[in-house]
């Protein structure tokens, strides 16, 4: 069958990581929604919706994002275009973002919707590197996302969206080591680190059963635009301003 333009929808889906902490070692994990319609039905899915004609893409990754999940990143940037033609039994050209979020900015935003009773239904957290079968071609999505973010922490300053304000050396090379997926030696990355130019350490330290550790923040003088666009920027205290309209012809998983 010949397909026209008004045959081709656009939805945008969004990747949104953090790291959880565990027993040995953090790891990046990520929100799945489950899918409650074919095709696909009960399939996980990456959080997204169907374009409005009237937003901008921006808009419609937060919008959907907040709808299907309840969060709202401190990093959120276009990732790629994918829209091979048998990825989905219509024709459908998904822009996809990638977004960085805290642990306690997901807690602390998802307790928020919880207290006010309208917290996303049909999502679980899910490893990263541990996925179920997923709908659509979004198993190839995330493994393109893991790749770039795994290549873009070598030279940007991606990894400020998975941290505080203020962290220790040793709290940033545990970013880096999660996200690589293999220990870092902390000498070297401590030199390198103290080098790059992107750090000031603070006159702050961090006290606990180790000598204490030094507080560093990052170099806001330094360039940001490799954080990306943020449509919709997080209240100091990590919680959503508002829940998320499910009334909203498009505020559903799609695609």
């Amino acid at each position: 069958m010949t397909r026209t333009p008004s045959d081709v929808r656009v939805a945008v889906s969004t990747v949104i990581f953090t790291l959880r902490p565990g027993r040995d070692a953090a790891s990046l994990a990520l929100p799945l929604v489950r899918r409650t319609r074919d095709p696909f039905g009960g399939r996980w899915a990456l959080p997204g919706g169907w374009l409005d004609a009237a937003e901008g893409l921006d808009a419609a990754a937060s919008r959907t994002l907040a709808s299907t999940t309840g969060l709202a990143p401190s990093y959120l940037e276009q990732l790629y275009a994918f829209g091979d033609v048998d990825r989905s039994p219509t024709r459908v050209v998904s822009i996809v973002y990638w977004a960085l979020l805290r642990q306690d900015q997901v807690d602390a935003q998802l307790a928020a919707h919880a207290e006010h009773g309208d917290a996303p239904d049909n999502v679980a957290w899910f490893d990263a590197d541990d996925l179920p079968a997923l709908a659509f071609d979004h198993d190839q999505i995330v493994e393109y996302a893991l790749w770039r973010l795994r290549n873009k922490v070598g030279y940007s300053r991606i990894a400020h969206g998975l941290l505080p304000d203020e962290f220790t050396l040793a709290e940033l090379r545990e970013v880096y080591e999660s996200i690589l997926g293999r220990r870092l030696d902390p000498a070297n990355f401590r030199r390198q680190a103290e080098a790059s130019g992107t750090l000031i350490p603070t006159d702050r330290f961090r006290t606990g059963s180790h000598r204490p550790a030094r507080l560093y923040r990052y170099n806001r003088d330094v360039e940001l635009a490799d954080r990306g666009p943020l449509a919709h920027p997080t209240p100091p205290d990590g919680t959503h301003p508002t829940g998320p309209d499910r009334t909203h012809p498009q505020n559903r998983n799609e695609e």
